[in-house]
């Protein structure tokens, strides 16, 4: 079936010419707007009407551009540059500087009240207000009670408890700590020595040395053996410290000396 119709049998009549048959054109198209759009193009119209004016005034040909006309120009001088008599700010004299006898000028014054002029310059700032209707009732906020006043407190002005505490054991530590360095000082303190004390040590010092100086003076001129050298360098080490010792308690007629624990 499917060949029959790509390829149909072949027939005696298909050799007969066959006249042309011409194709009908189907009806032309027309708008159902199309009477609107013809009233529409028949009215009175101007061109350009909504790019601005259609007629514009034609530049003169007497005002053409001219050479040098788009250049800024500096302002004219009012007053003749040969009128004008400058000075050199280097080379113009200052005035004197006053003299030592000069006197300020005094008492100059002036209509101006400033007490009045300087609330009026500086803006005051606007008091806080609130509305409490629809119809725009306003109301400072200053004495209408809405806004809590600190002042009127109680305990206004007065020191807090907390800080009271905290104060008073500061207080006490303090007192504490100023008795414990009072104790540690006294016990440490020096003590002073009487004269009777500082006469008896001197005379002791004293004694001591004599006592020394004549087992030195016992000593053998010739010095040769080990033991004799050594005892000669022990006596004078002790003398030269109780040297030492008598010249303290000599210069100083004052000494204190630490506590016995």
């Amino acid at each position: 079936m499917m060949s029959e119709d790509v390829h149909p049998p072949e027939n005696a009549f298909n050799l007969l010419p066959v006249e042309d048959k011409k194709k009908e054109k189907a009806p032309r198209y027309v708008s159902k707007f199309r009477p609107a759009a013809m009233l529409e193009r028949k009215l009175v119209k101007e061109p350009i009407r909504t790019m601005g004016p259609a007629r514009v005034e034609l530049p003169s040909p007497e005002n053409f551009l001219k050479k040098h006309s788009k250049e800024p120009k500096l302002p004219e001088q009012m007053q003749s540059s040969k009128d004008v008599h400058k000075t050199c700010s280097f080379t113009e004299r200052k005035p004197p500087v006053p003299r030592r006898n000069d006197k300020p000028l005094m008492g100059i014054h002036t209509k101006r009240d400033f007490l009045k002029e300087t609330p009026v310059l500086v803006p005051m700032k606007p008091q806080p207000a609130c509305v409490d209707t629809s119809k725009g009732h306003k109301q400072v906020l200053e004495n209408s009670g809405l806004v809590p006043k600190f002042i009127t407190r109680k305990d206004f002005g007065r020191v807090p408890a907390y800080l009271q505490q905290r104060s008073e054991a500061e207080r006490r530590a303090r007192e504490e700590y100023e008795n414990f360095v009072k104790a540690e000082r006294e016990q440490r303190a020096m003590k002073h020595m009487t004269q009777e004390e500082r006469q008896a040590i001197l005379k002791h010092l004293k004694e001591t040395w004599d006592k020394l100086h004549h087992e030195y003076q016992a000593l053998p001129l010739i010095i040769d053996t080990v033991s004799q050298r050594a005892t000669k360098d022990c006596l004078e080490r002790q003398m030269k410290q109780l040297e030492d010792d008598i010249n303290l308690f000599e210069r100083f007629k004052i000494i204190y000396i630490p506590k016995d624990d």
